[in-house]
């Protein structure tokens, strides 16, 4: 009998790590380390230096995960392939170095509930799941700029970069936070009235953070983002809009 452990390690920090995924790491026996690259070796290294902090006793064992096709114009198609593809390689590295059965656990970046795919992966595979939580993306984003998530007695909605470029600003919404934004799709939006908060390489000695005024931080954000990109060879961000009641604006797609 195979059991997976998908554990959050946080968003790159590695004192993100709770008691709860310390012990579920020290009591697997298979520990996977997917690789995506050599533009993303950093992502591995965080992996080792957590398993090099944290000694176990299971083996490690590191792969190569499957690319997803950029070019496929059917996006939701494209990402169901890469899931098969994905969970096929989990279940050929589990196979071969557990035979006989026993506890594999992956280190998930983040937190493997939140806008990560390794549950609709695993599902795939019919072994028993267990989640042990993490710190997410947006608690890291909202404790580096000291905010709160929420307005006082307003919602908040979480969404992608694509969702927000093709729908514009959510109705009703007043805070907006964006995952998954390869495009800065805030420069589709009005920015009269608008705030933005943004990081990238959240947690991480590389983090970069800046906010203001969408209008006049938007500009320096895209910059930045581009710049950041060119010289690590991968990114990864996400951001909080907030809209001022009082401005009266929806915050829709620009002109």
């Amino acid at each position: 009998m195979i059991s997976l452990s998908l554990v959050g390690i946080g968003t790159g920090n590695p004192a993100h790590l709770t008691l709860q995924a310390v012990q579920a790491l020290q009591e697997a026996d298979l520990l996977l380390i997917p690789l995506k690259g050599e533009d993303k070796a950093d992502l591995a290294e965080l992996r080792r230096t957590i398993l090099a902090q944290h000694p176990v006793q299971g083996r490690v064992v590191e792969f190569e995960l499957p690319l997803r096709d950029s070019t496929d114009s059917d996006y939701v198609g494209a990402v169901e392939r890469w899931h098969d593809a994905i969970a096929v390689a989990w279940r050929v590295q589990v196979e071969r170095h557990l035979p006989q059965g026993g506890r594999v656990a992956l280190l998930v970046w983040g937190d493997p509930s939140l806008y990560d795919s390794s549950l609709r992966i695993s599902a795939r595979l019919g072994w028993p799941v267990s989640v042990v939580p993490g710190i997410t993306a947006i608690q890291a984003l909202c404790a580096a700029h000291a905010i709160p998530l929420n307005s006082l007695a307003a919602p908040v909605q979480i969404t992608t970069g694509r969702r927000l470029r093709e729908g514009g600003w959510p109705q009703g919404a007043v805070t907006v936070v964006v995952m998954l934004d390869g495009a800065c799709a805030f420069r589709h939006l009005t920015p009269e009235g608008l705030q933005i908060w943004w990081g990238a390489f959240l947690g991480m000695d590389e983090q970069i953070l800046d906010h203001g005024p969408l209008a006049e931080a938007g500009p320096r954000i895209e910059q930045a983002r581009a710049a950041a990109r060119a010289a690590h060879g991968w990114i990864m961000d996400c951001y909080l809009l907030r809209r001022d009641p009082a401005s009266g604006d929806d915050g829709g797609p620009g002109a």
